[in-house]
């Protein structure tokens, strides 16, 4: 067993639209769509233990997609997961915790895998917890990725949107991603697969603001509280979305600020998920 101590950043996440891709095997499974990847995120340590245990921001958490990148590694450890993100609001914690720890693990058990080893690990174990579908290899790439075609490296496909941006967020509160996921998903897939058409025909930013609107209304999962806010944020010259999933506002530069609401500022992140000296 080794002493060291392993670490790794992975960028936080929102997803602006997506649709299921549903499979078997978890590598083919997962979701098309796009997203914007954050400079804020999570840092994962992992350390050699007798038992496998895992802390978020101090606290136990059962985080199961951890658990079962450790699992599938044949490797026992703590986590140590460290955010300034709001959990379950839509910023793709659970994924980072996955792929951070299969990095920092792989890194401080020298397991030799490869990085589509192991996003591809990462993805598995996010699938079969029922926590995400796209955010862990979003999160591996970086940037402004659009998810083309689902599941892990062997089988997706990626583009992203040729740009950087300020980013703006506002949580009001959380969302069941397996509980969304769990229930009919048929209209949601649908609204998804026409947004991403439209984002692939004109990759700009607007046209993804644009769209992850258009999605989060044609699926009834924007609430009232969340248009409000978007809403003032559009009344004041900007460009606002929900995060999908979670009671989450997020807009483009100072558009948050500009309307009045006390809203934590990051940009987008372009180096994917890293290993830490």
């Amino acid at each position: 067993m080794s002493d060291e101590v392993g670490r790794a950043f992975v960028p936080g996440h929102i997803t602006g639209f997506f649709s299921i891709h549903e499979a078997d095997d978890p590598e083919r499974a997962g979701s098309r769509g796009a997203g914007l990847t954050l400079s804020e995120g999570v840092t994962v340590t992992v350390e050699p233990a007798a038992e496998t245990s895992i802390e978020l921001n101090g606290e136990f958490a059962a985080v199961e997609s951890g658990r079962r990148v450790l699992d599938e590694l044949d490797e026992t450890a703590r986590i140590s997961a460290e955010t300034t993100l709001p959990l379950g609001s839509g910023f793709g914690v659970s994924g980072a915790v996955a792929l951070g720890t299969a990095y920092a693990a792989n890194d401080v058990f020298g397991d030799g895998r490869s990085e589509n080893e192991l996003v591809t690990l990462a993805h598995k174990a996010e699938v079969a917890a029922g926590t995400g579908l796209g955010d862990v290899v979003a999160q591996a790439r970086g940037g402004i990725p659009i998810r083309l075609e689902p599941g892990g490296p062997e089988h997706n496909r990626l583009d992203g949107v040729p740009t950087r941006a300020t980013v703006e967020y506002l949580s009001l509160g959380e969302l069941s991603t397996a509980e969304v996921l769990s229930g009919s998903t048929n209209r949601l897939s649908r609204a998804g697969v026409d947004a991403l058409v439209a984002l692939v025909n004109q990759p700009t930013l607007q046209t993804f603001m644009a769209e992850s609107n258009a999605f989060a209304e044609r699926t009834g999962l924007l609430t009232d509280e969340v248009r409000a806010v978007i809403d003032d944020v559009h009344a004041a010259g900007g460009y606002a979305s929900m995060a999908m999933l979670g009671e989450t506002v997020f807009a483009l530069d100072t558009g948050l600020s500009d309307a009045g609401y006390d809203a934590r500022a990051c940009k987008t992140h372009h180096a994917g998920a890293t290993v830490l000296e």
